[in-house]
C-alpha cells in the first residue's frame, strides 16, 4: 500500500492530529453541539480543548455574537446566582434560546443561569433545599437584574415548570417530587409566594409519570394533599 493510500485510511483524529489548536477550535464550533460530547472523547488533546476557555470563548462569540464579552460581565453581575465562566455562559445562553425560545433577547441570559442553578439544586441532593428557599433565591436574582416583581414571578414559574418537566424518570426524581408535593404551604408576600402552576405540575408528574411507583398509602396521602391545595383535581388523577 502506497503512502497516499495509507494516509487515506487514517482515522479522522489522526488526520487532524497535526492541526494547531486554533484551527481545531474553528472546526469544532461549526459542528452541531450534539457532536461535541463525542468529539471530546476522541483523544486527550481534544478533551483538553473542550475544557479550555479558548474554545468556549470562540463558541460564545460565534453562536451569540451580541453577548457581552466575559470581562465586561464578570465584575458587574448582580444577584445571588453566579454567572460562572465562559462555558457556563454559553450553556445558559443555549438554554435560554432552545428551551425557553427567547431568541436573541440576550438580556435574558439570566433565564438560562437560573434554570441551570435550579436544576442542579434539585438533582445534586437527595434532600434539596426547601422549594421556598430556592424560589426566593430565584426571585432575588431576577429583581437584582432589573426585572419587575411581576416579571420575576412569571419567569420563576416558567423556569420551575421546565425544571420539573426535564427531571429524569428515576427513583431520585420520584422521591424529590413527593418531597415537593408534601411541603407545607407557607404564606409569603408576592412575588415570593409559590406558583400555583408549579405545584400543579409536581402533582401532575406524580399522578402520571410515577403513578405505578405509588403504593396505596402514598397515593391516598398525595390525593388528599392535592384536593386540599386545588379546588378540583382532574379525573385522570383519580383511582388507584
Amino acid at each position: 500500500m502506497s503512502n497516499e493510500e495509507k494516509n487515506h485510511h487514517l482515522p479522522l483524529s489522526s488526520a487532524f492530529a497535526k492541526l494547531p489548536d486554533h484551527l481545531l477550535i474553528e472546526i469544532f464550533i461549526r459542528l452541531p453541539i450534539s457532536d461535541w460530547g463525542t468529539l471530546s472523547c476522541v483523544n486527550k488533546q481534544w478533551a483538553h480543548l473542550f475544557r479550555q476557555d479558548l474554545l468556549w470563548n470562540a463558541a460564545l462569540l460565534t453562536t451569540f455574537p451580541l453577548a457581552a464579552p466575559p470581562h465586561l460581565n464578570r465584575n458587574t453581575w448582580p444577584g445571588p446566582i453566579p454567572q460562572g465562566l465562559t462555558k457556563r455562559r454559553y450553556t445558559a445562553l443555549y438554554v435560554s434560546k432552545h428551551i425557553f425560545s427567547l431568541g436573541e433577547n440576550l438580556d435574558d441570559e439570566i433565564v438560562g443561569h437560573v434554570y441551570l442553578f435550579l436544576k442542579e439544586q434539585l438533582e445534586i441532593s437527595k434532600m434539596p433545599l426547601l422549594s421556598g428557599v430556592l424560589h426566593g433565591t430565584i426571585i432575588d436574582q431576577f429583581i437584582a437584574c432589573g426585572k419587575s416583581r411581576d416579571m420575576a414571578h412569571e419567569l420563576a414559574s416558567i423556569i420551575w415548570q421546565a425544571a420539573v418537566d426535564n427531571l429524569e424518570e428515576n427513583e431520585q426524581t420520584f422521591n424529590l417530587l413527593k418531597h415537593l408535593a408534601s411541603e407545607g404551604d407557607v404564606i409569603l408576600p408576592f412575588p415570593y409566594s409559590r406558583s400555583y402552576k408549579v405545584q400543579w405540575r409536581v402533582f401532575e408528574r406524580l399522578f402520571t409519570d410515577f403513578r405505578d411507583c405509588l403504593n396505596h398509602v402514598e397515593y391516598c396521602d398525595l390525593l388528599a394533599c392535592a384536593k386540599q391545595k386545588f379546588q378540583q383535581v382532574p379525573s385522570a388523577w383519580l383511582g388507584y
